[in-house]
């Protein structure tokens, strides 16, 4: 397979500084050669201890540094549009955070920007797909031994929301990874969204609509439910269970570690995303790596990254409405005609 793949880490933060960790200590077959972001010493924190990187304030020139032949992107969301396209235009592979694109609009243009290559360069991080739980599910969903699935109830819990998080945020960043997971465990688009608004917990900050219920239909007539609580206050928990003509079948139940000591017992709760979705993580991170240095791209497309910005756009507008919105989806390039989701 050759010499290590070098990666450009586009972003430092939490997301950032994880995935550099993982290139670093975890996955094998890459290293990281430069990295980018706005704070110099947030990015110099990051890659303490690694020989050989580079640190830019400016996303294009860590492209451009020497040794780069690929790109992760975990900026935040409204500056993947320009660093995907300025990807492509040096014909970068990309492995994109998600949301790929917050906007529509602009994930449209990423899908079209692509399209005109002819060839797919970018993988899109939508990480429960990696997830051993999930890949079970969709084993035995696409199997079809519980017949037709009916119904999925999914359940999306934080312990807390950050400062800024807004009530549109829990569908466009929370729900997003729903959207996505239910596209592809039933195979099937989403063409309507509807979202009721409960009375707002006491531990939500004020002006936060949290919880929400979002209820999605799909084009063949199954329903999608979530329950998103972004300031649950116990820990970060995320369950689907599918409901089928002749079965059901759950994912998400915690088998964690349980504590027994002075005379009682505790279960542990995951208190945050990299911790629930660890394996998810380096098994994503990895099957890209080892895609990438066989001049292949496989996992979630940039359609699918569109797709999830168009249906969380619907979503907003149910919110803020409080009507029934439909999805409308533009018309899907050849180039992802054959993309399973």
């Amino acid at each position: 397979m050759g010499d290590l793949l070098g990666v450009a880490v586009l972003g430092a933060g939490h997301m950032g500084a994880d995935h550099i960790r993982r290139l670093d200590r975890v996955v094998s077959g890459a290293r990281v050669v430069a990295v980018a972001d706005p704070d110099t010493d947030r990015a110099k924190e990051a890659v303490a201890g690694l020989d050989g990187v580079s640190v830019h304030t400016d996303p294009v020139s860590a492209l451009e540094a020497p040794g780069v032949q690929a790109v992760l992107i975990a900026s935040p969301g409204p500056a993947h549009e320009e660093a995907l396209l300025a990807a492509f235009a040096r014909g970068l592979p990309v492995l994109c955070e998600k949301p790929m694109v917050p906007d529509s609009t602009g994930a449209l243009r990423v899908v079209e920007a692509e399209a005109r290559l002819g060839r797919r360069l970018a993988q899109i991080g939508f990480m429960r797909r990696y997830d051993a739980e999930y890949r079970r599910l969709k084993s035995l969903l696409d199997g079809g031994g519980l017949g037709r699935p009916l119904m999925l109830h999914c359940t999306h819990r934080n312990v807390s929301s950050p400062p800024g998080f807004t009530s549109a945020m829990l569908i466009n960043s929370s729900v997003s990874h729903e959207i996505d997971a239910a596209r592809w465990l039933l195979d099937q688009d989403l063409t309507a969204v509807t979202v009721l608004r409960p009375a707002s917990s006491a531990g939500a900050p004020e002006g936060l609509t949290d919880p929400q219920f979002v209820l999605f239909e799909t084009e063949r007539g199954a329903l999608v439910d979530v329950e998103v609580f972004v300031n649950c206050g116990f820990g970060y928990q995320v369950r689907c269970e599918a409901v089928c003509e002749r079965g059901s079948a759950r994912i998400g139940d915690e088998h964690t570690m349980v504590v027994t000591a002075g005379g009682g017992a505790r279960e542990e709760v995951a208190q945050d995303y990299l911790v629930r979705f660890a394996d998810a993580y380096d098994r994503e991170v990895q099957a890209w790596v080892d895609a990438t240095r066989r001049g292949r791209v496989t996992g979630p497309s940039v359609w699918d990254g569109y797709a999830a910005s168009v249906v969380a756009e619907a979503g907003v507008r149910a919110l803020e409405t409080g009507g029934r919105t439909t999805v409308e989806l533009a018309p899907r390039p050849d180039l992802y005609a054959e993309v399973s989701r």
